[in-house]
């Protein structure tokens, strides 16, 4: 028996009956589009080719739908980075290289993802913001720890390391609310041009 295919307005094919995926592709496309308030849980159960009652097995709830897709995003965001820093050697300025390596490429390829979560974090109830609000600490945790290290080190001469890290992290991020796939910027270009700026930031030594 074939299995019946809905089409997503980028054409991208969700399969019915995919369970969890096919409801995690969904409401990635009905949120980005249309934001959290904007978006109903039938929307999504349409779009995703399966019944409510289908939906509903998975998540009880459009908020518990919408921290899952945090959750699962920024977990493999931190999978990105320690993929990246795992090969990057103990030299800090190595490290800072392939961690805006990582981010720049993660918010360029995974732009709708990296827009849910920092766009919608805001709509999350007290009890989901309070059991992620760790991955948003751990998010900034990777960054300054490289940072610090590199000035206890004099890699990097900056003053107020803090300002820095939170400068050079939210330049990176916001690559996903501006970024045209089809404009005459590549990704590498885009990599280059933040790893230099980040570099500026730290202001890396000679």
């Amino acid at each position: 028996m074939s299995t019946a295919i809905d089409r997503s307005p980028e054409g991208g094919p969700i399969p019915r009956g995919g369970g969890r995926e096919a409801i995690a592709a969904a409401a990635r496309e009905v949120f980005e589009q249309r934001g959290y308030h904007g978006a109903s849980i039938r929307d999504i159960a349409k779009r995703a080719g399966l019944s409510l009652s289908a939906l509903y097995y998975w998540h009880p709830s459009k908020q518990d739908l919408l921290a899952a897709l945090i959750e699962e995003n920024t977990l493999d965001y931190f999978r990105r980075c320690d993929e990246a820093l795992a090969s990057a050697g103990e030299d800090p300025a190595e490290r800072l290289r392939a961690l805006v390596r990582a981010t720049v490429e993660y918010r360029v390829q995974r732009q709708t993802e990296s827009n849910i979560s920092s766009r919608e974090w805001r709509n999350l109830e007290p009890a989901h913001e309070e059991r992620l609000a760790g991955l948003r600490t751990k998010a900034s945790t990777i960054w300054s720890d490289i940072v610090d290290a590199g000035v206890e080190q004099g890699t990097f001469r900056c003053e107020h390391p803090a300002d820095a890290r939170r400068s050079a992290q939210a330049a990176c991020n916001a690559i996903a609310q501006w970024y045209d796939p089809s404009g005459p910027v590549t990704m590498e270009e885009l990599v280059d041009h933040y790893t230099r700026i980040v570099m500026r930031i730290v202001d890396l030594r000679p």
